[in-house]
Formats: C-alpha cells, structure tokens, sequence
C-alpha cells in the first residue's frame, strides 16, 4: 500500500518557484503533529537570527545573516502550503504568519543599519536610516492587513513575474553583502520604502472608499423604492 500523502484535488498548484519547492517538502509533514505555526516559528527564529548577524556587523556576519534571511524568507511559503494542503488554516495563524513577516523585515533594515559603518558625507547614522525602512515595512504590512480585512486576499495579491514575487527580491541580499553595498542598499530602502508605503496607503484609502460607497448603495435603493 502507498502510505504517501496526497495533495488534495482542490488545491491549486502554486504560482511561485519557491513555493512549490516549499510544498514538495512539507508534503511528508501532512499527516503529522507539524503544524503551520511550527513553521511560522522556525521562519521567526531564523529571521531573527539573520537580523542579528548583521547587527553584528563585518563582512563575514553580514554575508551569514544574509544567508538566514534568505533561509527565512523562503521557510516563509512552507506554513501556508501545508496550512493549504493539510486543511490547517486558521485565522489566528494567519494573522500570526504576517505579525511574523513584518517582525523579521523591520528587523532586517534595522539590523543592517546598525550593522554598518558611517561612511561618506552622510550627516545621519545609518542605523536611524535602517529604522526609517524598518517603520516603513512595518507600516506597509499593517495597512496591507487592513486591506486584506476589507477586499479580501484578493486585494493584497503581490505582482508575480515568471513565478516570481515582489517580495522575493530578498533572495538577492548576499548579492548586497557580498558586494558591500549594504551602506547604498540602506539609503535606497529608506527613501523607496516610506514611498511605497504611501502608495499602498493611497490603496487602503481606495479600498475604504469602495467599500463606503458600497454600503452607501443599498440604503439610497432602499430609501428610492420608500418614495
């Protein structure tokens, strides 16, 4: 007899690389005590761990920390694809899979900033610099949870291009560390992160609009058809 778990019927294929490597691997993990949260832990471990590396500063601690986010960021897809394929979602650990994205990515830029020397004519310490990105990113998951609450997953789905997502662009951070281009990395994500997060504030902004005008509606038909 084939004892091997199998991916339900219903479950698309994911759309990302990394993803379906990500749900070949925890395929085993289907009918065991691992759960989604379990790995959502592990990703925080690792995440944090990374952060810490570059905090530490120098080449050989950046270039591990940039190794462990990489690690983390893709350890990321593998609580979903089991909570998909397992029937394990849950409410709480969604929201504790995103509270644990935001916490690893703010942590991220801060511990970069921390972690690199004050090089150049720049009159602000880099670690103010990598806070900045770090609110920012803060800032941008809890407005894309709002989001998320109003339109649905839907409504967050992130650009995908070749199977790849705009969050992966991490996986290019040993490039950043290899290079020692952590300090113009740093100057970039603090100018390019605050704007992205006005963008998607232009987009809860439109979210809340739609949805006022939604619930607006039906009472003017109501109070139309009272006349």
């Amino acid at each position: 007899m084939n004892s091997l778990p199998k991916i339900p019927l219903n479950v698309p294929a994911p759309g990302t690389w990394d993803a379906r490597l990500a749900r070949r691997l925890v395929t085993p993990l289907v009918n065991t005590w691992v759960t989604p949260n379990h790995l959502t832990t592990l990703r925080l471990l690792i995440g944090l761990a990374g952060a810490l590396c570059l905090g530490h500063g120098g080449f050989a601690w950046a270039n591990a920390g940039a190794f462990l986010i990489v690690l983390s960021n893709f350890v990321d897809h593998t609580d979903g694809e089991l909570a998909r394929i397992g029937g394990k979602s849950s409410r709480f650990g969604h929201f504790y899979d995103l509270a644990c994205d935001a916490l690893v990515t703010v942590m991220l830029f801060v511990g970069m900033g921390i972690g690199t020397k004050h090089v150049g004519s720049l009159n602000i310490a880099p670690g103010w610099l990598g806070a900045v990105a770090g609110v920012a990113v803060a800032l941008i998951f809890f407005l894309r949870m709002r989001i998320e609450d109003r339109a649905g997953k839907a409504g967050t789905r992130q650009a995908s291009v070749g199977g790849f997502e705009t969050e992966d662009v991490l996986y290019l951070l040993p490039i950043v560390t290899l290079t020692s281009a952590v300090m113009p990395f740093i100057v970039v994500a603090s100018i390019g992160a605050p704007l992205f997060a006005v963008c998607v504030g232009v987009d809860y902004w439109r979210v809340v609009r739609r949805a006022a005008h939604s619930a607006a509606a039906p009472a003017k038909a109501s109070e139309t058809s009272q006349m």
